[in-house]
């Protein structure tokens, strides 16, 4: 793949996720206004693993996973298949059942205390 600016990958992700519909709330010109967090979370939830490569050549690696662990893991069995993927795979889990688990576990922890 060539080298391509942070600008260049933002846009790339923009019209993948437009492309997948991602954005049917939004008004066509705000689009390319979505926040950081938002982006990386469509990205996550919706784009291949060519994309989210992508993703990490576009923001750090902690607030990529800070997103993950605010967005994506408290939706539990909703997105466990998912949330073990990522956590195995993009944020070297040893064990990606027992990490998932716990993550969400904490983060119920955080809403109530």
């Amino acid at each position: 793949m060539p080298f391509m600016s942070k600008i260049e990958i933002k846009q790339v992700l923009e019209n993948e996720l437009k492309r997948e519909n991602c954005f049917w709330s939004y008004d066509a010109t705000s689009v390319d206004d979505v926040p950081q967090s938002m982006l990386i979370e469509k990205t996550l939830l919706y784009l291949d693993l060519k994309e989210i490569d992508l993703l990490f050549q576009l923001y750090p690696y902690k607030q990529i996973k800070q997103v993950w662990l605010d967005r994506l893991v408290p939706q539990g069995e909703y997105l466990y298949t998912l949330n073990r993927f990522l956590a195995w795979y993009y944020f070297k889990a040893k064990r990606p059942d027992q990490y998932v688990k716990s993550m969400a576990t904490r983060h119920f922890n955080k809403l109530f205390t």
